[in-house]
């Protein structure tokens, strides 16, 4: 799908909102980015990502990337180091997984905003706001 054409099924202020209604709830950040470009491999290109928006220079190392690659049907979840020490590579597979089942039925924006509301409960959990 064209990135253009994929942004405009996004219902932008319904993920905003959820990103809203996460984070106050953590010291933790989450960031949703579509990139137009085509990517092979969409965990290397959102780890550029992730560096590129310096979500890695926060100093609990808790921040999550949600990146979505439209020209190439594919996308990313990640997390820095601390967020991945807590969850483990089950936690991304089965968000993924559950983030796949949206988009197989085009439904993007929910897709994203269950990846954005599974992150911000991840990290609520162990990096609550004081």
């Amino acid at each position: 799908m064209h990135p253009k054409t994929f942004a405009k099924h996004l219902q932008h202020d319904h993920i905003v909102a959820a990103i809203r209604e996460a984070e106050p709830k953590t010291t933790g950040q989450i960031r949703v980015s579509i990139t137009q470009k085509h990517v092979d491999d969409p965990v290397v290109a959102a780890q550029q990502e992730f560096l590129r928006l310096g979500l890695n220079q926060s100093l609990e190392r808790n921040s999550v990337l949600i990146f979505v690659a439209p020209r190439a049907h594919k996308f990313a979840v990640i997390g820095d180091e601390a967020v991945h020490t807590k969850c483990g590579d089950e936690f991304w597979r089965e968000l993924a997984e559950a983030m796949a089942g949206y988009f197989r039925k085009s439904e993007f924006t929910p897709g994203i905003v269950h990846g954005v509301q599974k992150a911000g409960e991840l990290l609520a959990e162990h990096f609550p706001r004081p």
